[in-house]
């Protein structure tokens, strides 16, 4: 018998050839993740967003505030969509997360900038993910100084070379130290929860007709809905075991400051888990075996961790992106635990999140019964 023979060599690669052709669904993973991710880093992440939703809050309109609006619309960071008239309004929107950023040119502020004596300039942003924020906040003194140098022309020029002329006030609400671990740690709880509810339901379905013990359900009087039921009720205790392992650290070893509602944070998780153990079910009824199931759930895991905004700022992306991370249920789940946690948020600010989060789980959780059933029958 030769050492190596070129004819057994190629029986073998064209027997793997055919079996990757016969297994279309790997060969689509293949390459469908690399794409993804070609796309995804390519053209949807951005580690420095631009044209951040602004609120103008104008209570001196003069030169100096018209300069301001017009240097802050040009410098791309960001975008003036509303112009309020109260600070409860102001508050209002940051709370929300209808805006990033507030802007405040209080009463007086060019007679107390003429006479010399330094009038604050208040900017306020919502620090809940500071690396949205850092860059547009940082440039803020440089367009207040352009400004200036601006309208500070003739009589008025010796302003400029004093301190600086305006006391330029930045409140990072939320989170005034700018500490990652606050925006992080809340958002690992969705991150750890889509990994293992999708994963875990996946596999665990899979494994039953892999190893034929679902034809054993077939000669039972049992339903899809009660099986399916039967199965996802213990993955959804684990869940609620997993978000509390992740709430007593983030408490006790993060620090993570916990102003809102525990328990309304606890009842709105039940809809995000339930939207994962969805996804779980529907790839169990399409995989053939736990490979692909796994595969599966890889290509529904990346996305979501990549376009949700817990890995980059959300408003950073470009905006066919974002229509694609409103889509995933854990977008929504990070702004509300971020909401609850951090801003202390109550039913009605977060019920925008609510919807688009529920309808996912219901027409996910039909998909997958009917398939299901198909499969039981």
């Amino acid at each position: 018998m030769t050492f190596f023979s070129l004819a057994r060599f190629v029986a073998v690669a064209s027997k793997e050839f055919l079996q990757m052709r016969r297994d279309r669904l790997t060969f689509a993973m293949v390459l469908g993740i690399p794409l993804m991710q070609l796309i995804v880093f390519g053209f949807a992440i951005n580690s420095d967003p631009r044209h951040l939703p602004t609120a103008l809050l104008i209570q001196d309109h003069s030169p100096f505030s018209r300069g301001l609006t017009r240097a802050m619309e040009n410098s791309t960071y960001f975008d003036v969509t509303e112009v309020i008239s109260t600070e409860a309004e102001a508050h209002d929107l940051i709370q929300r997360g209808s805006v990033q950023f507030v802007v405040q040119v209080p009463v007086d502020f060019a007679r107390d900038l003429l006479r010399g004596d330094r009038p604050q300039l208040l900017v306020e942003a919502d620090a809940t993910d500071p690396a949205a924020t850092s860059n547009a906040l940082a440039s803020v003194q440089t367009l207040l100084d352009r400004v200036l140098a601006q309208e500070l022309r003739g009589p008025n020029e010796w302003l400029r070379s004093q301190p600086p002329a305006v006391d330029l006030v930045v409140h990072a609400a939320y989170n005034p130290e700018r500490i990652s671990q606050y925006n992080i740690v809340p958002g690992l709880m969705g991150v750890v929860l889509t990994m293992t509810m999708v994963i875990i339901t996946a596999l665990a379905i899979t494994r039953e007709s892999e190893r034929g013990t679902m034809e054993n359900l077939l000669s039972t009087p049992v339903r899809a809905l009660e099986v399916t039921l039967g199965k996802i009720i213990p993955y959804v205790l684990m869940g609620y075991f997993q978000a509390g392992l992740i709430l007593v650290a983030a408490r006790f070893l993060f620090d993570v400051p916990m102003v809102g509602s525990i328990p309304l944070l606890l009842a709105v998780m039940m809809i995000f888990i339930i939207a994962n153990l969805a996804v779980g079910i529907t790839f169990s009824t399409i995989a053939r075996n736990q490979l692909q199931a796994m595969q599966m759930a890889f290509f529904f895991f990346l996305p979501s961790i990549l376009l949700s905004g817990f890995m980059f700022p959300f408003r950073g992306m470009p905006v066919w992106a974002q229509h694609i991370g409103e889509v995933l249920p854990l977008t929504h789940f990070l702004r509300i635990t971020r909401g609850i946690l951090l801003k202390g948020s109550d039913l009605s600010m977060i019920r925008p999140e609510i919807g688009p989060m529920a309808l996912f789980a219901a027409v996910v959780l039909l998909i997958g019964l009917k398939r299901f059933r198909q499969t039981l029958d």
